[in-house]
């Protein structure tokens, strides 16, 4: 069985935990319509467009 060398420092130790856990920021694309930022391959929330289409009806507040 494999057994250690040396004992593993706590430094690489977390260093090497350290980048696991890291999460990605969601990619934000400008909708053609309106210009507002959205998540990309969906209906932006602004304007209710989504691939040139109204998809969702915007009411009048």
């Amino acid at each position: 069985m494999a057994v250690p060398k040396r004992k593993t420092s706590k430094a690489r130790r977390n260093t090497r935990r350290s980048a696991v856990w890291k999460l990605d920021a969601p990619a934000l694309v400008k909708c053609p319509n309106c210009g507002e930022y959205k998540l990309a391959h969906r209906v932006c929330k602004s304007c209710g467009m989504y691939n040139g289409r109204a998809v969702l009806v915007k009411e009048e507040a």
